[in-house]
């Protein structure tokens, strides 16, 4: 039997949501809110759901990190080897969630994602810590392995053949962006009167718009 979980509720007291107040596109609206979530210093506020789908629609769905963002879409990177970059190498189309509980807020987005090329991957993967490097060569990524030692083991032995010398990136460790078709902004209000503004294109490219019921 279940926990009783009816008492789990969260109660809504933050400001409200108006058409007049938001940005005319939504990467900037996304910037106002993204930096208030920096000021409140949520941790993590760069984490975002990644749902995918394979071939015969079904889905999947995980946290990835934010790396980038702009007009051309949010950035992330993982291995095209895993389930997810495999997913999207057969439908590549993908959806976002932030949350900021702090916050009541909530951000949804979907679109179409496209592959980053190597060398901007390159770029970044020389950013990364040294051992986050060294741990995209120990396995491929959502494949099955021996166990917790295994992969301990892998990894020393790696950081042994990388002494002295750069950690080269990974061929499949690859950036993907998911570009911009909808925008949905959402703010928690009391008694569930919940706040949603959805930015969408209209024929001619331009974002416009509208108010979703709670």
């Amino acid at each position: 039997m279940s926990p009783d979980i009816s008492g789990l509720r969260e109660e809504y007291q933050a400001g409200s949501l108006h058409e007049r107040d938001m940005h005319k596109d939504p990467v900037s609206q996304f910037g106002t809110w993204f930096a208030d979530a920096l000021a409140r210093k949520i941790k993590m506020a760069n984490a975002m759901v990644l749902a995918t789908a394979d071939s015969n629609g079904r889905p999947t769905a995980r946290y990835v990190l934010l790396k980038e963002y702009s007009e051309e879409g949010f950035v992330f990177y993982t291995s095209s080897l895993s389930l997810k970059g495999r997913q999207l190498a057969e439908n590549p189309r993908g959806a976002l969630v932030f949350y900021w509980r702090e916050l009541h807020r909530q951000v949804r987005i979907e679109g179409g994602v496209e592959q980053l090329s190597g060398e901007k991957a390159d770029k970044y993967f020389q950013t990364r810590p040294r051992g986050s490097q060294i741990s995209a060569w120990v396995a491929v990524q959502s494949n099955v392995v021996a166990g917790r030692e295994y992969l301990k083991n892998k990894a020393k032995e790696l950081t042994q053949s990388f002494v002295n010398r750069p950690v080269p990136r990974p061929d499949p460790w690859i950036g993907y962006r998911v570009k911009l078709e909808l925008v949905e902004f959402w703010q928690g209000q009391e008694d569930r009167l919940h706040d949603r503004i959805v930015y969408q294109r209209n024929d001619s490219g331009e974002w416009f718009l509208t108010r979703l019921a709670p």
